[in-house]
C-alpha cells in the first residue's frame, strides 16, 4: 500500500481530519481535507465533528485547534515545527505593555503562543486584523507580535493609536522582500500582491495587500488578470496554481518557512499510526485563550 493510501486508510479508521496551512509542502496540501490560512483553519477546527485533528502547520496553530476543541485529540506531526515570530513574544512583554498603556485592549495576532493568547482581549489574523481593531471602542490598542502587521493596521485605522509589541517583531519570510523584488515584479508585468507581514514600503509598493486566504479571493474576483506576483511564502504559489491552472503566479523561490516544510508524508503517517504528538494546553490557559479566540470568530473575517 502506498504511503498516501495508508494515510487515507488511517484517517478513516481513526475518524481524523487533516488540516494544512497554505505554506505546507505540496504533497501535504494535496492529501489534506482542508487547506487554508490561519483564520480558515481556526474556523474549521471549531466546526469539525472528527474525533482527531491532525494539524499540518506549526505549534501555535495546533494549540489554537486544541483550545477550540478541548475534548478532541489534536496532533501535530512534527513536535518542533515552531514559529519564531510567535515565540518572540512573551506574557511578560504583554503585561508590561498593559502597565504602560492602562485601559488599552490587547489584540494578538493568531501567530502567538497559547500562553500569550491567555493575556489577550481578542485574537486576530492577517485577514481580519483591521476589522477586529475597528470593532474596539478604545482609541489606543496594543497589537503584537508582528510590527509590520501593526503598521498595516495603523495605516488602515488612522483614528486609533496602534502600539506594537515587541517593537521589532517580524516574520523572517515576509521581512525578506525588498524594493528589488518590487522592481523585478514590475519589470515582468502583472499584478503585485503582498502579505501584510511584509514591510511597509513593500505594502505601499504593491497593488494589493492581503492574507493568503485573501489572495485567493482577490484572484477569483479578478480572473481577467492572468499574471500575479505573489510576495509571500513560496508554497502559496502552488496553492493558487492548483486553483487557477491557467494563471501565472510568480514567487520568490527562497521565500521559505523552514518550520512549515518540516512536515512530510512520513511524519503525517507516523502521527496517525501512533497518534503522536498530542498537543496539550493547560486548562487555565485554554479557558482564558478560548474567550479571546471565540471573540475573533464572532467578529468574523
Amino acid at each position: 500500500m502506498s504511503r498516501k493510501n495508508r494515510i487515507l486508510t488511517l484517517k478513516k479508521a481513526k475518524d481524523a481530519i487533516i488540516l494544512a496551512h497554505n505554506y505546507q509542502r505540496p504533497e501535504i496540501q494535496d492529501i489534506a481535507d482542508i487547506v487554508g490560512d490561519s483564520y480558515e483553519l481556526s474556523r474549521e477546527a471549531s466546526r469539525t465533528s472528527s474525533s482527531i485533528i491532525v494539524f499540518c502547520g506549526v505549534q501555535f496553530m495546533a494549540e489554537t485547534a486544541k483550545i477550540l476543541n478541548p475534548e478532541k485529540k489534536v496532533l501535530i506531526p512534527v513536535r518542533d515545527a515552531m514559529c519564531p515570530l510567535a515565540d518572540h513574544l512573551t506574557p511578560e512583554m504583554i503585561d508590561a505593555a498593559k502597565k504602560r498603556h492602562p485601559g488599552a485592549p490587547v489584540v494578538l495576532y493568531i501567530n502567538s503562543t497559547a500562553a500569550c493568547k491567555a493575556h489577550a482581549d481578542v485574537i486576530c489574523t492577517s485577514a481580519n486584523a483591521v476589522k477586529v481593531v475597528k470593532s474596539l471602542p478604545e482609541t489606543e490598542v496594543i497589537v503584537g507580535p508582528d510590527a509590520n502587521l501593526a503598521a498595516y493596521i495603523q495605516g488602515m485605522v488612522p483614528d486609533k493609536k496602534i502600539i506594537p509589541i515587541p517593537p521589532g517583531g517580524h516574520c523572517y519570510v515576509h521581512d525578506c522582500f525588498s524594493k528589488e523584488d518590487l522592481d523585478a515584479a514590475r519589470a515582468q508585468g502583472g499584478t503585485i500582491i503582498c502579505h501584510p507581514e511584509c514591510r511597509t514600503e513593500i505594502q505601499q509598493g504593491s497593488d494589493v495587500v492581503a492574507s493568503t486566504g485573501g489572495m485567493i479571493r482577490v484572484v477569483h474576483e479578478h480572473e481577467d488578470v492572468r499574471t500575479w506576483n505573489i510576495l509571500t511564502e513560496r508554497e502559496m504559489g502552488y496553492r493558487l496554481k492548483k486553483l487557477y491552472p491557467d494563471h501565472t503566479f510568480n514567487v520568490r523561490e527562497d521565500a521559505i518557512c523552514k518550520d512549515m516544510k518540516k512536515t512530510t508524508l512520513a511524519h503525517l503517517q507516523s502521527s496517525l499510526e501512533k497518534e503522536q504528538f498530542e498537543v496539550i494546553v493547560s486548562p487555565d490557559i485554554m479557558e482564558k485563550a478560548r474567550s479571546a479566540i471565540e471573540r475573533m470568530l464572532v467578529i468574523g473575517r
